[in-house]
């Protein structure tokens, strides 16, 4: 069970049962709907694994309704304020963690799996797993260290399969560890319960359990291990 969860400024922030400490940090990073009642429930469930979960609101408040207007509240946002605040919720997330010192996981969806993307890229040492929702990235990954999970729908219309298999070579080809699951039928945003239309119950408990495992390896949380 985990904590009553905080939310304070323009993030929330969830406890493992045992409270700050307890655990490894994952960082949440949202999608171009917002930092919904969906997002709070998923870092919800990560924190009763027993990590210490944080995600940022990465709109600021805003909760777009249609594509449209996520659309246009993407156009008037400014990335380098989203840079900066991405990378400064690992380093407050990093306060609350049994190793405040150590390496945080991020997982993405959508522009937030971009976004995760390239923070483990820009600052590989404080990043120790990524899990891509799908979300992809157009950047030089020489500088990552961390491992990748992904997890895509082959009937996405969003994410190209051009700029998936793009990515995915890239990664290979620089001997990175990655993993690419491909959901079939299943359309972009299939993990998020908001999203009318699109969720898909059974391809999201599967991503979750694939999700939570990766993350168990790579922390070493349930078998007290180094982290991998």
């Amino acid at each position: 069970m985990s904590d009553a969860p905080s939310q304070a400024g323009q993030a929330y922030l969830v406890h493992p049962e045992g409270g700050a400490g307890a655990g490894p940090g994952v960082l949440v990073l949202h999608s171009w709907w917002g930092l919904t009642q969906g997002v709070k429930q998923w870092c919800d469930r990560l924190a009763d694994e027993g990590f210490v979960v944080l995600a940022p609101d990465l709109l600021e408040g805003n909760r777009p309704e249609t594509a449209a207007e996520a659309e246009l509240e993407l156009g008037r946002s400014d990335p380098n304020v989203t840079a900066a605040l991405v990378l400064s919720s690992i380093v407050a997330l990093r306060s609350q963690t049994d190793r405040p010192t150590g390496p945080v996981s991020i997982v993405g969806f959508s522009m937030g799996a971009s976004w995760a993307l390239w923070a483990a890229t820009r600052q590989p040492d404080p990043v120790d797993a990524v899990v891509a929702y799908y979300g992809t990235q157009h950047i030089d990954f020489a500088e990552l260290k961390a491992p990748v999970l992904g997890h895509f729908g082959s009937d996405d219309d969003i994410v190209s399969r051009d700029d998936l298999v793009e990515m995915h070579a890239h990664l290979l080809l620089l001997e990175h560890d990655v993993e690419v699951f491909d959901y079939e039928d299943k359309g972009h945003f299939f993990a998020e319960l908001d999203v009318e239309g699109a969720y898909d119950e059974e391809a999201a408990e599967l991503a979750w359990d694939r999700t939570v495992a990766f993350l168990e390896r790579v922390t070493g949380i349930r078998t007290g291990t180094e982290p991998a």
